[in-house]
């Protein structure tokens, strides 16, 4: 747990209130999660920032714990593991859908606890551009993946069949191993080096395999589906367990996969979050006058009002008509912007009525008006 002298409350942390129900704590954990979760946020500090949050609802979460945080303060829940504080917590029914990575087990290599065992494959990063329809309804993309994957006709070992002969130089350790000793001072050197026979794999291949030709891996191009969660935000890393690179020893655990979700470019809309913003010309008319417009949202037309008098620059609010926002059931607006379109030139019959105009105001013409004919 962090150092009591550093901790902040743990009410505090999570935004809630001292007699918050379990239903608040929950929501409150889940909405500052999915914005600090390191699979989301790479901005420095987001990761301790996370583990504040996840230490706190892991102790306002549980009613003993939360009963001896209340009547002792850190005093009453100090000395708890990882493993007590996150062992029970289901973070699937929290997430559910989402793929965050939690580990193996409670927070498992997130606190830097390393399983034992041939190293982990490394993580893939892919973008895929979507539609602003698609991020307003949610649904499922297609992702085309190539990468390398375990040849299926050895199984990874490289060798034809899968049959493979354990290195006599090494007796299969994949090491060799020299001792001196120096008598005077009693002192055993041993010195381990990779087995130069078998390159520390600990078998030879006398017959590779013809598909792989010896590596144990082939080139795999795969079709997947990715769930876009609705109101997804720009940038966020969806995560598909297993479909990262293969693990550099044999028996490692593949790695992961992680989608980065962009919002494909719109001619009708610029996206900010879950506002969408989006300009209109109207004629120096429409402006003066007013005039009502249809203009385009995500989910048809809207009629739109442009009041009398409206200045070049003017926004207006559509509300509701933005996106959704990730993790609730609230929506951003739809902003428009006016801009008030000046006519360049104009015939005979527009002069003479503009002519009017500024003589109406009580305007004189001043000397350019003669540029006018």
């Amino acid at each position: 747990m962090t150092n009591i002298s550093e901790q902040r409350d743990y009410y505090e942390v999570l935004g809630v209130a001292k007699d918050a129900d379990q239903k608040a704590i929950k929501d409150a954990f889940r909405n500052l999660a999915l914005k600090y979760h390191p699979d989301r946020n790479k901005e420095p500090g987001a990761e301790e920032r996370f583990k504040e949050i996840a230490e706190a609802y892991a102790i306002l979460s549980d009613p003993k714990k939360r009963a001896e945080y209340d009547a002792r303060g850190f005093a009453g829940v100090e000395g708890f593991s990882q493993e007590d504080l996150f062992g029970g917590i289901n973070f699937d029914d929290i997430f559910g859908g989402l793929n965050f990575d939690f580990g193996g087990g409670p927070f498992e290599g997130f606190f830097h606890r390393r399983r034992a065992g041939p190293a982990r494959g490394a993580n893939i990063e892919v973008e895929i551009y979507i539609p602003l329809e698609r991020v307003a309804s949610g649904g499922e993309e297609k992702v085309r993946l190539n990468r390398p994957s375990a040849c299926p006709d050895c199984h990874g070992t490289g060798a034809e069949g899968g049959a493979t002969k354990t290195c006599e130089t090494c007796k299969g350790t994949g090491r060799i191993t020299r001792s001196s000793r120096k008598e005077k001072e009693h002192i055993l050197i041993q010195q381990i080096s990779i087995c130069p026979a078998c390159h520390g794999r600990g078998s030879i291949i006398e017959h590779p395999c013809p598909k792989c030709r010896g590596s144990g891996e082939v080139e795999q191009e795969e079709d997947l589906t990715v769930k876009i969660p609705k109101g997804v935000e720009e940038g966020m890393a969806l995560r598909i367990p297993g479909k990262g690179m293969p693990s550099p020893e044999a028996g490692g655990i593949t790695g992961d996969l992680f989608v980065v979700v962009r919002s494909r470019s719109d001619p009708r809309f610029e996206r900010v979050g879950a506002d969408l913003l989006r300009q209109e010309t109207i004629p120096l008319t429409d402006a003066v006058l007013g005039a009502t417009l249809q203009v385009p949202t995500l989910d048809g037309s809207a009629s739109v009002t442009i009041p009398p008098g409206t200045q070049p620059g003017a926004v207006l609010r559509l509300k509701g008509k933005g996106l959704p926002e990730f993790g609730n059931g609230h929506h951003g607006e739809l902003y428009l912007r006016i801009e008030v379109h000046v006519p360049e030139k104009l015939s005979g019959e527009e002069r003479e009525l503009y002519e009017r105009l500024r003589a109406i105001s009580g305007r004189p013409a001043g000397r350019f008006s003669k540029l006018w004919k």
